[in-house]
Protein backbone atom coordinates (compact mmCIF):
# COMPACT_ATOMS: atom_id res chain seq x y z
CA UNK A 1 0.00 0.00 0.00
CA UNK A 2 1.33 3.33 -0.55
CA UNK A 3 1.66 5.83 1.68
CA UNK A 4 -1.74 8.47 0.82
CA UNK A 5 -3.90 5.17 0.20
CA UNK A 6 -3.11 3.98 3.81
CA UNK A 7 -3.55 7.24 5.40
CA UNK A 8 -6.84 7.70 3.55
CA UNK A 9 -7.77 3.67 4.98
CA UNK A 10 -6.48 4.65 8.29
CA UNK A 11 -9.00 8.25 8.22
CA UNK A 12 -11.73 5.74 7.17
CA UNK A 13 -11.39 3.15 9.80
CA UNK A 14 -10.75 5.94 12.63
CA UNK A 15 -14.34 7.89 11.58
CA UNK A 16 -16.10 4.99 11.37
CA UNK A 17 -14.66 3.79 15.10
CA UNK A 18 -15.62 7.81 16.15
CA UNK A 19 -18.94 7.31 15.04
CA UNK A 20 -19.95 3.99 16.21
CA UNK A 21 -18.57 5.39 20.15
CA UNK A 22 -20.61 8.66 19.53
CA UNK A 23 -23.70 6.59 18.61
CA UNK A 24 -23.19 4.33 22.28
CA UNK A 25 -22.42 7.26 24.68
CA UNK A 26 -25.55 8.70 23.23
CA UNK A 27 -27.38 5.76 23.85
CA UNK A 28 -26.58 3.75 26.93
CA UNK A 29 -26.16 6.99 30.14
CA UNK A 30 -27.55 5.78 33.43
CA UNK A 31 -27.31 6.85 37.37
CA UNK A 32 -25.56 4.58 39.41
CA UNK A 33 -25.62 5.56 43.18
CA UNK A 34 -24.04 3.13 45.83
CA UNK A 35 -23.80 2.65 49.71
CA UNK A 36 -21.68 0.54 51.96
CA UNK A 37 -19.50 0.12 55.10
CA UNK A 38 -15.83 2.09 55.12
CA UNK A 39 -12.60 1.64 56.59
CA UNK A 40 -9.85 3.17 57.28
CA UNK A 41 -5.96 1.84 57.76
CA UNK A 42 -2.69 2.65 57.41
CA UNK A 43 -0.29 1.87 54.82
CA UNK A 44 1.90 0.45 57.43
CA UNK A 45 1.70 -2.38 59.61
CA UNK A 46 2.90 -0.70 62.90
CA UNK A 47 3.35 -1.71 66.65
CA UNK A 48 0.75 -0.09 68.75
CA UNK A 49 1.41 -0.34 71.57
CA UNK A 50 -1.52 -1.03 73.97
CA UNK A 51 -4.11 -0.66 71.13
CA UNK A 52 -4.51 -3.50 68.66
CA UNK A 53 -4.48 -2.48 65.14
CA UNK A 54 -8.45 -2.99 64.58
CA UNK A 55 -8.95 -0.42 67.18
CA UNK A 56 -6.85 1.76 65.29
CA UNK A 57 -8.54 1.01 62.05
CA UNK A 58 -11.73 3.61 61.64
CA UNK A 59 -14.94 2.32 59.92
CA UNK A 60 -18.15 4.51 58.94
CA UNK A 61 -20.45 5.22 56.06
CA UNK A 62 -19.50 5.55 51.79
CA UNK A 63 -21.78 6.75 49.55
CA UNK A 64 -21.63 7.72 45.71
CA UNK A 65 -23.26 8.28 42.79
CA UNK A 66 -21.64 8.06 39.15
CA UNK A 67 -23.21 8.89 35.49
CA UNK A 68 -22.05 6.12 33.43
CA UNK A 69 -21.17 6.74 30.13
CA UNK A 70 -21.61 3.11 28.07
CA UNK A 71 -19.09 3.37 25.41
CA UNK A 72 -19.01 -0.59 24.56
CA UNK A 73 -21.08 -3.54 25.83
CA UNK A 74 -17.46 -3.83 28.50
CA UNK A 75 -15.95 -0.65 28.19
CA UNK A 76 -17.86 2.56 30.17
CA UNK A 77 -16.73 5.83 31.72
CA UNK A 78 -17.69 7.14 34.92
CA UNK A 79 -17.86 10.84 36.73
CA UNK A 80 -18.67 10.15 39.95
CA UNK A 81 -19.19 12.27 43.82
CA UNK A 82 -19.42 10.48 47.03
CA UNK A 83 -18.18 10.68 50.48
CA UNK A 84 -16.06 8.60 52.83
CA UNK A 85 -17.13 9.34 56.24
CA UNK A 86 -14.84 6.80 58.75
CA UNK A 87 -14.35 7.51 63.57
CA UNK A 88 -12.63 5.23 65.53
CA UNK A 89 -14.35 4.55 69.39
CA UNK A 90 -11.99 6.34 72.01
CA UNK A 91 -10.40 3.89 74.42
CA UNK A 92 -10.86 5.09 77.83
CA UNK A 93 -8.35 2.06 79.24
CA UNK A 94 -5.76 4.08 77.58
CA UNK A 95 -5.26 7.16 80.49
CA UNK A 96 -1.79 9.03 79.26
CA UNK A 97 -1.26 6.87 76.18
CA UNK A 98 -1.19 8.37 72.35
CA UNK A 99 -4.62 7.49 71.01
CA UNK A 100 -3.59 6.06 67.50
CA UNK A 101 -6.35 6.16 64.75
CA UNK A 102 -6.74 6.79 60.91
CA UNK A 103 -9.88 8.42 59.96
CA UNK A 104 -11.02 10.02 57.07
CA UNK A 105 -14.00 12.59 56.66
CA UNK A 106 -13.67 13.17 53.00
CA UNK A 107 -15.93 13.74 49.79
CA UNK A 108 -14.78 11.95 46.79
CA UNK A 109 -14.86 13.70 42.93
CA UNK A 110 -13.30 11.85 40.17
CA UNK A 111 -13.55 9.65 36.99
CA UNK A 112 -13.32 5.83 36.93
CA UNK A 113 -13.56 3.03 33.66
CA UNK A 114 -15.23 0.32 33.89
CA UNK A 115 -14.05 -3.24 32.05
CA UNK A 116 -16.92 -5.59 32.45
CA UNK A 117 -17.68 -9.18 31.38
CA UNK A 118 -21.28 -8.72 29.33
CA UNK A 119 -22.23 -12.10 30.69
CA UNK A 120 -25.98 -12.40 31.45
CA UNK A 121 -27.22 -12.19 35.02
CA UNK A 122 -23.62 -12.06 36.98
CA UNK A 123 -20.83 -10.45 35.30
CA UNK A 124 -17.29 -9.98 36.87
CA UNK A 125 -16.08 -5.62 36.62
CA UNK A 126 -12.68 -4.28 37.60
CA UNK A 127 -12.45 -0.74 37.29
CA UNK A 128 -10.13 1.89 37.98
CA UNK A 129 -9.29 6.01 37.78
CA UNK A 130 -8.25 8.94 39.79
CA UNK A 131 -9.78 11.64 41.91
CA UNK A 132 -9.29 14.19 44.67
CA UNK A 133 -11.24 13.94 48.22
CA UNK A 134 -11.98 17.03 49.88
CA UNK A 135 -11.68 16.90 53.77
CA UNK A 136 -9.93 16.08 57.03
CA UNK A 137 -7.57 13.08 57.23
CA UNK A 138 -5.98 11.22 60.58
CA UNK A 139 -2.88 9.17 60.24
CA UNK A 140 -1.84 9.07 63.84
CA UNK A 141 0.85 6.14 64.12
CA UNK A 142 3.74 5.13 65.75
CA UNK A 143 5.56 5.82 62.16
CA UNK A 144 3.30 8.73 60.57
CA UNK A 145 1.94 11.97 61.95
CA UNK A 146 -0.58 13.31 59.30
CA UNK A 147 -3.73 15.16 60.56
CA UNK A 148 -5.09 17.74 57.88
CA UNK A 149 -7.85 19.17 56.40
CA UNK A 150 -7.01 19.41 53.09
CA UNK A 151 -7.93 18.32 48.82
CA UNK A 152 -5.67 15.42 48.23
CA UNK A 153 -5.40 12.88 45.46
CA UNK A 154 -6.96 9.20 45.96
CA UNK A 155 -6.84 6.17 43.37
CA UNK A 156 -9.78 4.45 42.99
CA UNK A 157 -10.01 0.66 42.47
CA UNK A 158 -12.88 -1.33 42.46
CA UNK A 159 -13.49 -5.70 41.83
CA UNK A 160 -17.32 -6.38 41.51
CA UNK A 161 -20.09 -8.40 40.52
CA UNK A 162 -23.23 -6.93 38.52
CA UNK A 163 -26.17 -8.93 38.67
CA UNK A 164 -29.72 -9.06 37.36
CA UNK A 165 -31.47 -9.49 33.72
CA UNK A 166 -29.82 -5.77 32.67
CA UNK A 167 -27.06 -5.97 35.49
CA UNK A 168 -28.93 -3.67 37.44
CA UNK A 169 -27.74 -4.90 40.75
CA UNK A 170 -23.78 -4.26 41.95
CA UNK A 171 -21.63 -5.75 44.59
CA UNK A 172 -18.25 -4.84 45.04
CA UNK A 173 -14.81 -4.01 47.24
CA UNK A 174 -13.55 -0.60 46.61
CA UNK A 175 -10.18 0.97 47.62
CA UNK A 176 -9.27 4.67 47.58
CA UNK A 177 -5.13 5.36 48.69
CA UNK A 178 -4.15 8.67 49.47
CA UNK A 179 -0.48 8.64 48.89
CA UNK A 180 -0.11 12.02 50.72
CA UNK A 181 -1.98 10.74 53.83
CA UNK A 182 -0.31 7.56 53.72
CA UNK A 183 -4.10 5.74 54.31
CA UNK A 184 -6.13 3.34 52.51
CA UNK A 185 -10.04 2.92 52.46
CA UNK A 186 -11.30 -0.20 52.03
CA UNK A 187 -15.05 -0.35 51.18
CA UNK A 188 -18.02 -2.99 50.99
CA UNK A 189 -20.80 -1.70 48.92
CA UNK A 190 -24.16 -2.02 47.33
CA UNK A 191 -25.86 -0.36 43.97
CA UNK A 192 -27.98 0.10 41.85
CA UNK A 193 -28.10 1.34 38.31
CA UNK A 194 -30.77 3.88 37.11
CA UNK A 195 -30.95 3.79 32.86
CA UNK A 196 -31.88 7.17 31.91
CA UNK A 197 -33.06 5.88 28.27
Amino acid sequence: MTLPLRSIFISIVLIFLFLTLTKAQATDKAIKASIGFASSGSYYIENYGAQEEVDVMGGGLYLQGEYIFGITSWFSARPYVGGIFTSVDKNPDLQNQPQYRVTTNAFLVGGKVRFFAPIPWVAPFVEGGIGASIGKFETLTPGVNFDKSDVLLHIPFSLGLAIGRKHSFEIGISGYFHPAAKQSNGVFAVGYTFPLD
